[in-house]
């Protein structure tokens, strides 16, 4: 009597090729002898019970976000010059009183400028 065909979905027909130092291939066998197992299906049972983190990196080569990185540096060098004034002991005054207001208004409209690329980004109205 011959043996019963394996079902298709166990038969095993890609090899994996794998190189490593002795000390990881010692590490390996020993794990695989303490789990009774061979180092085949030791690496096969690790590969579907570990927790493997992807990660993932976004990159955005988008223009209005390149536009707006350059706008928060001008607004932060204005802010600086500002600082720097008032450390110097510099005194308010009605045009340094504009100069502030006008970057903080910027400060705010770019804020609601990011929000809406990130609602457009995810999809959201």
């Amino acid at each position: 009597m011959t043996r019963p065909k394996k079902d298709e979905s166990l038969i095993k027909t890609k090899d994996v090729h794998l190189r490593m130092s002795e000390t990881e291939y010692e590490i390996l066998s020993e794990r695989a002898t303490a789990t009774n197992m061979s180092v085949s299906d030791f690496i096969r049972n690790a590969l579907n019970t570990q927790n493997v983190v992807i990660k993932y990196e976004l990159t955005a080569d988008v223009p209005e976000i390149k536009k707006l990185i350059g706008e928060f540096g001008k607004i932060g060098n204005n802010l600086n010059q500002i600082a720097r004034y008032f450390n110097q002991g510099g005194i308010i005054s009605s045009e340094m009183r504009t100069e502030i207001k006008k970057s903080l208004r910027d400060i705010y409209e770019m804020k609601y400028e990011v929000m809406r690329m990130v609602g457009d980004f995810r999809g959201s109205d």
